[in-house]
């Protein structure tokens, strides 16, 4: 594949329809600020250009792979991969859930009749359904156009019309405070949770180490992320907040009294973009904008399905499944995990409230636990197996544990801060004492 459709493809699945809906809450509650989130996404992008994808066309000039645990084979053992490949399909689950919980709020603000269960079970069905007929070749063409139709919908579309509905500049400037308006309306604590969750899942992303695996060689790899990188900000940061600061605008102004929302403590910050664009559009174009939300929302939801599904079959189940070499049954029992996969993620969405919340949290276990050893694997020489494992499984379980016990952290920082530094402290410690040769199988991934 060419660096413009993987470069697209990468920023529709990173941002996609989730974050667009997560941005839009963030430019609700704090204004234009909210930008800042997606920097730390323009740094992953090029970090990850500047000092991993030439690490990996190292490893793919001896190997062809197909999954981001297949590294861990390479350069530890058979168990730690094992174990990335469970990591990697949790959390991928768990992005999944994402996406589908931000359509099914777009569609709920969008169409009165139609509440939240519903129309999640109908993003879910559609979702899975669309995901299990496509392969990645197919994933990476629709997510260009997706994205295309998404970018044509907020710049021709949702932002010039929202500015208009509520005024214009004069108007923003008398309702909200002038801190929606600064860049500087951000804590340090919050720059650093965006950062530390943020920036390492370029390091991690199984859905980013596929279209690796797909360019047609490292200078191709390179520059679609760095195209990547300048999608998320500045263009597509501030374009998602611009529509969050709008829609706060017009609930101050009453333009959702008619939903019983009078005052920002009545309704759920996400629900505002939708709800601006229900207000303010006339029906066609309110189409033409759905059709764009729900472009991107698809264009995650397929590539997260599938990046947990290839980690399921080929590095949980792989010695189960691929016995045989018969395509067809392959397909099928892709087609099956992909399902399983599907329903779970859907079961998650339904016992969750808050689309960037459920983002993060994903982010965060997958981060915390195969962080330290990826960065281990192309930087430290012979570094232990033992040592990656346990400082894997040391780091998601800190992060999960933290956040499940809801306990004050020092400072304010996120609990995925306290699993990378576990982690480290682990890996560090048992690299140092317990001297091993890496003897890695090779491991043909045929």
């Amino acid at each position: 594949m060419g660096s413009l459709h993987v470069g697209m493809s990468v920023v529709a699945t990173d941002v996609g329809g989730g974050f667009s809906i997560g941005l839009g809450g963030l430019g609700f509650l704090m204004g234009i600020a909210g930008s800042w989130m997606l920097f730390t996404g323009l740094i992953g992008a090029w970090l990850a250009a500047v000092v991993l994808i030439p690490r990996v066309f190292e490893v793919l000039g001896k190997k062809k792979l197909f999954t981001f645990p297949q590294l861990f084979g390479h350069f530890f053992d058979k168990k730690t991969a094992l174990l990335a490949g469970i990591i990697s399909a949790i959390g991928y689950v768990g992005f999944t859930a994402s996406q589908l919980l931000a359509g099914a709020k777009l569609a709920s603000a969008s169409f009165i009749d139609l509440n939240l269960t519903t129309a999640l079970i109908i993003m879910g069905v559609i979702a899975v359904v669309y995901t299990v007929m496509g392969g990645l070749k197919a994933v990476i063409y629709t997510d260009t156009i997706q994205w295309i139709i998404l970018i044509s919908g907020l710049v021709f579309i949702g932002i010039p019309l929202g500015y208009k509905s509520i005024g214009g500049m004069e108007a923003i400037r008398e309702t909200v405070s002038p801190d929606f308006l600064s860049l500087g309306n951000v804590t340090w604590q919050q720059l650093v949770n965006w950062a530390i969750t943020i920036i390492p899942i370029w390091f991690v992303g199984m859905t980013l180490y596929q279209r690796i695996y797909a360019t047609r060689g490292k200078k191709d790899a390179q520059k679609a992320w760095f195209i990547a990188g300048i999608f998320e900000w500045p263009i597509m940061a501030f374009m998602g907040v611009l529509l969050g600061l709008f829609s706060r605008v017009a609930l101050d102004q009453g333009m959702f009294a008619y939903m019983d929302y009078h005052t920002y403590s009545d309704m759920d910050a996400e629900m505002g973009l939708p709800l601006l664009l229900r207000s303010i559009l006339p029906v066609g174009l309110m189409g033409l904008m759905m059709s764009a939300y729900f472009s991107a929302i698809m264009s995650t939801a397929d590539s997260c399905l599938m990046a947990a599904s290839g980690n399921l079959q080929t590095d949980v189940f792989g010695k189960y499944l691929n016995k045989s070499d018969d395509q067809k049954s392959l397909l099928r029992n892709s087609q099956i995990l992909t399902l399983v996969i599907g329903v779970l993620a859907l079961l998650l969405a339904s016992a969750m409230e808050n689309v960037l919340e459920l983002m993060l949290y994903s982010y965060a276990f997958m981060v915390s636990g195969l962080f330290i050893p990826v960065l281990a694997a192309f930087f430290v020489k012979k570094a232990n197996p033992h040592a990656a494992f346990w400082s894997m499984l040391t780091g998601g379980t800190v992060t999960l544990a933290l956040t499940a016990c809801e306990c004050p952290l020092p400072y304010g920082l996120d609990a995925n801060i306290f699993g990378i530094l576990s982690s480290l402290l682990v890996f560090l410690v048992l690299h140092q004492f317990l001297p091993e040769k890496n003897t890695a199988p090779k491991m043909d991934w045929h």
